[in-house]
């Protein structure tokens, strides 16, 4: 039976409610940190707080699976620049301690406790990462910093097949968290809203989940597909996405550009497509995740073989996201996505998809450039966007007398 795009969609809702999702580069340009099972409370790695960079981006790698994510949009509510100075230290202390571990201090009967004990006495690492960027709407008039804004930095662009709704869109700063278990992720955004009440209002939040490899190599996105095959590695990473300062603010060297992009997958449409229609649309089988031209899944698609499309799709996902060319070598990005589920939207259909994120060092070259080639894909019709933002990551809090933000509000 023929399956109308419209009638399902007359019947899924879009907005807050509903949470419709933006069309996204779903899997070429992958992700560094692509699933992982359950870790148990006893395995409580470290990951380095303090460095040239943020963690959280390039590291930890995908040895180092975290497989829980929360990605927090908030509006700065302080009065001052003084003020952003003093929330700024505040969330740095609070993302050294959450990031370390450790015991809580005893504060006293008399005291609300200085912790949740969700994670019990003695708080686990858990493989934490903190990561926090800023949006283009926190160089307004507010603080004087309009001078010193990123010079890429911008609201998120409207792609033709996108559905934005407000509610999930922008914000002043972004905090992505990743770790190795959801009670980890929970734990830590409710410590942050606690420690910056009345400087800080969430604005959207929503959390995301990576599987384990089924049944080896990179995890599955929830069109059942590999989703995370062919980041940039080494050098090659490195060289696309830190800022080097060059046309920028000099404050901004060593930081960089993230998107979020929310993806809602209209997973009960895509089920009543023919596997070999889902294939033709990724470029990939769906098994291996091996490119339709090759055998296992880390081939390179030999583009130059099939210039009429007849193996792999001219529209293809893999060949447009990724064209494999000279000229295209350097519009590549650093994915680390995970997928969501939020229930039901208001008429009954399943509200769930893809927290598309990737690092950059120029938007325009790099993402933008990608979603125009994408935009009008054939996956268009199984995908819908509903919000997220551009926000530029701040360069790495270097030791214990740095703190978030310290070379632009300084």
């Amino acid at each position: 039976m023929t399956v109308s795009r419209r009638r399902f969609l007359s019947g899924a809702a879009v907005g807050a409610a509903g949470t419709a999702l933006t069309a996204g580069v779903l899997v070429e340009g992958a992700h560094v940190d692509a699933g992982a099972t359950a870790v148990s409370p006893e395995r409580t790695p470290v990951f380095p707080f303090h460095g040239v960079h943020q963690s959280g981006i390039l590291t930890p790698g995908p040895a180092d699976k975290q497989s829980a994510s929360c990605f927090a949009s908030f509006d700065v509510t302080v009065a001052d620049r003084g003020q952003l100075v003093a929330l700024m230290k505040t969330l740095t202390e609070r993302a050294r301690t959450l990031t370390s571990g450790g015991a809580a201090p005893d504060l006293g009967l008399g005291q609300p406790p200085a912790d949740s004990a969700v994670l019990g006495p003695e708080i686990p690492a858990d493989g934490l990462t903190v990561t926090t960027g800023v949006g283009a709407s926190l160089f307004d008039q507010r603080f004087g910093l309009a001078a010193l804004k990123p010079a890429r930095l911008t609201p998120m662009r409207i792609f033709p097949d996108d559905s934005p709704d407000p509610v999930w869109m922008h914000g002043d700063l972004l905090v992505q968290l990743c770790a190795h278990n959801q009670d980890a992720i929970h734990h830590a955004i409710r410590d942050i809203t606690r420690h910056t009440r009345g400087a800080l209002q969430l604005r959207w939040k929503i959390q995301g989940y990576n599987s384990p490899p089924r049944p080896s190599g990179t995890g599955r996105n929830l069109l059942g597909f590999k989703d995370g095959t062919a980041n940039p590695t080494g050098t090659d990473a490195t060289d696309l996405v830190w800022s080097d300062g060059s046309g920028e603010p000099a404050w901004t060297k060593d930081g960089t550009y993230q998107v979020v992009r929310l993806i809602r997958m209209l997973v009960e449409f895509w089920d009543r497509v023919s596997i070999a229609e889902q294939e033709n649309m990724f470029g990939r089988r769906r098994e291996s995740g091996a490119p339709l031209d090759g055998n296992k899944e880390f081939d390179v698609p030999n583009y130059s073989a099939d210039p009429d499309g007849t193996v792999i799709k001219t529209d293809s996902h893999i060949r447009l996201a990724n064209p494999r060319t000279s000229e295209t070598a350097n519009q590549q990005l650093i994915r680390r996505s995970y997928n969501y589920d939020l229930g039901l939207d208001t008429n009954g259909n399943m509200s769930a998809g893809h927290i598309f994120t990737c690092f950059q060092q120029d938007v325009q070259r790099q993402f933008e450039a990608i979603q125009t080639r994408l935009a009008g894909e054939p996956l268009t019709d199984y995908v819908q966007p509903f919000g997220g933002g551009y926000f530029f990551v701040l360069p790495g809090v270097t030791d214990a007398n740095d703190w978030y933000g310290r070379a632009l509000l300084s």
